[in-house]
């Protein structure tokens, strides 16, 4: 006799079946969104599902919830901060003078545009590039003939491909870390030269299989080189926020409070010229991200009660970090790297881990979603944006090329990540 109550096992069972069968439908409906549907109502609703059929409690519900607090504070001000750029026009005087300063050469353009796209990933993190950068691109080449579509994709791969640069490049980063989040110097040597692997092997690949549109020379009427004071003015709070972002890192404070708090300070800054700069960000700030995410907490935390998290626990336990790599980018892949991700970071911190493995699938959460559209929340948006301009890029189209890119960079970035 294991003192069990009769009919306990059976129940246990039941909820852990439900909360598998929830967690797979909120999932789905997240990547489809079927009748134009939002992301974070399949999230929401599912975690109020699972308070309504008591398979968590009210308190373990909250607890849940709770633990995403530094992921919601660094979400909300790198957004705010994202949605400032865009206001003041400062992505669309990068993409302009890029376009200066390519000189007709595509190939020239295109680095240009790649390394933006770097920076920006790393210092204002991948959905900021998706977001705000990916638009500014379209707009501007709208201005030559050169074909608009290698750079494009080149945002959609550079803000998954640099998001290990600095711990700041991807709210992925907070979520499987946690409280655990290495200071800046440590990030640099374990993830340094994975990083810049990545940021090749994307790069090579990119221009490989877009050559031919690449070949020619482009044509560009004359553009405007006088920095507009609004532009410059929001371009300095940013960098001052980007700086204080990464003093943060480098010495172990809050990212997340310290995103906030600086987003916060760049709006008053703006806002003594151009008082309506934080009633529009206030109005576009993608709001909806809050519940999403809390909602993926109270996911995982109901997977995790049902015993699905102790797959992973023993993948990481026992997997070698390729292994590792390869599986989760795979589940990226097919369900979305944010409940990946979280579901990483709770088997992470809560199983003795090599940090070669730990290291490993930060690499596959951040860098595998780079062969399906949606594979990550950032390209996802991307695919909104490009639409919004009339562009579609087709499923296959995507995997065609993420895929010989990915699995590439994928091996090199485990190889050297330390």
């Amino acid at each position: 006799m294991n003192g069990r109550p009769p009919g306990k096992l059976p129940l246990v069972a039941l909820q852990s079946g439900l909360a598998i069968v929830i967690s797979l439908i909120a999932v789905i409906g997240m990547v489809f969104r079927p009748q134009r549907s939002q992301e974070w109502m399949w999230a929401a609703g599912a975690a109020l599902l699972l308070l309504l059929l008591r398979i968590l409690s009210p308190g373990q519900a909250l607890a849940a919830v709770l633990r995403g607090d530094d992921v919601y504070a660094f979400l909300i001000g790198i957004m705010a901060l994202a949605e400032l750029a865009r206001h003041e026009g400062l992505f669309d005087w990068l993409a302009t003078h890029a376009l200066d300063a390519g000189h007709g050469s595509q190939h020239r353009l295109f680095a240009l545009v790649y390394l933006v796209g770097a920076l920006v990933t790393a210092l204002l993190s991948n959905d900021t590039t998706a977001v705000v950068l990916t638009p500014a691109i379209s707009a501007a080449l709208a201005r030559t003939d050169a074909s608009p579509l290698p750079y494009l994709f080149g945002c959609a791969f550079i803000a998954n491909a640099a998001s290990f640069v600095l711990p700041i490049s991807n709210p992925a980063n907070l979520v499987v870390f946690g409280p655990h989040l290495p200071a800046l110097h440590v990030w640099l040597a374990a993830f340094g030269l994975s990083a810049l692997s990545a940021l090749a092997c994307t790069y090579v690949g990119l221009r490989f299989f877009f050559r031919v549109k690449l070949r020619s020379p482009y044509d560009i009427s004359a553009q405007p080189r006088s920095l507009p004071p609004a532009v410059a003015l929001s371009g300095v709070a940013i960098a001052l926020a980007a700086i204080a972002l990464i003093v943060a890192a480098a010495l172990r404070i809050d990212v997340g409070i310290t995103a906030l708090v600086a987003a916060i300070g760049c709006l008053a800054i703006v806002s003594l010229r151009e008082r309506s700069a934080a009633l529009f960000v206030a109005r576009h700030l993608a709001w909806q991200i809050v519940p999403l995410v809390a909602g993926l907490f109270v996911i995982v935390a109901a997977l995790d009660r049902a015993g699905v998290l102790d797959v992973l626990r023993n993948l990481f336990q026992h997997g070698a970090p390729l292994v590792v790599a390869f599986a989760i980018a795979v589940a990226s892949n097919l369900f979305n790297n944010l409940p990946v991700a979280l579901a990483t970071g709770f088997a992470l911190q809560s199983a003795p881990v090599t940090p070669a493995v730990a290291h490993a699938a930060l690499v596959a959460v951040d860098l595998g979603p780079n062969v399906a559209v949606t594979g990550s929340l950032a390209t996802m948006l991307w695919l909104i944006a490009l639409r919004r301009d009339g562009f579609n890029v087709s499923a296959w189209h995507f995997f065609r090329i993420g895929v010989a890119i990915t699995i590439p960079a994928l091996i090199l970035s485990v190889f050297l990540v330390r």
